[in-house]
């Protein structure tokens, strides 16, 4: 009889060794919980995304009830004729003329207001009121390049801008290192 109280007291005693081997699992647990927020994610999508085709605006022109008007004042002093630009190059009359700005990092890989992934090597622009899928002429007139892309976002959201170009279209008109530029918007094919 003594030795089975011994054994039963020995017993007793190994509930330590239970305790030590769930506080291990449960700090593996929590260390394996720590690592996995330290596990970096892709910044873009990896897969593809499927789109779906945007909707088309019945008109060309911009619907009151649609678009709220643009705090923007046109540049008045500027008309085609003293343009510094040759005017024989203007194939339309201009739809708006003022300051342009890029945007690029933030935005590539994002879908833009017409569904499309932004691509900021693209040719591409952000308006506030133009119909989505307007192909627009961008002329830079400082030194008179200009870009023919299509409208796919809304913006620019500063004020003073008129339209914000991909790192692609602002490439092209060289206007990367100053930022901001005097643009002229003709628009080349409106919306069906």
């Amino acid at each position: 009889m003594g030795w089975r109280i011994f054994q039963n007291s020995s017993a007793a005693s190994n509930p330590p060794n239970l305790i030590n081997h769930s506080v291990r699992h449960i700090l593996l647990l929590c260390a394996l919980l720590a690592l996995s927020g330290c596990v970096s994610h892709p910044r873009y999508r990896t897969k593809p995304v499927t789109q779906k085709p945007a909707e088309k605006p019945k008109s060309t022109k911009p619907n009151q009830t649609d678009t709220k008007p643009s705090k923007q004042k046109e540049d008045a002093s500027i008309t085609v004729s003293n343009l510094p630009i040759d005017p024989k190059r203007i194939k339309s009359e201009p739809y708006q003329i003022g300051n342009s700005s890029y945007y690029a990092h933030k935005f590539h890989g994002r879908l833009t207001a017409n569904g499309e992934i932004y691509d900021m090597n693209g040719l591409s622009a952000a308006h506030r009121e133009l119909p989505l899928g307007t192909m627009i002429r961008v002329t830079h007139l400082g030194n008179g390049k200009s870009v023919t892309l299509k409208v796919n976002d809304r913006g620019p959201f500063i004020e003073g801008r008129i339209l914000d170009l991909s790192l692609g279209a602002a490439r092209k008109l060289e206007m990367i290192e100053a930022g901001v530029a005097k643009v002229m918007i003709e628009i080349v094919k409106p919306v069906d």
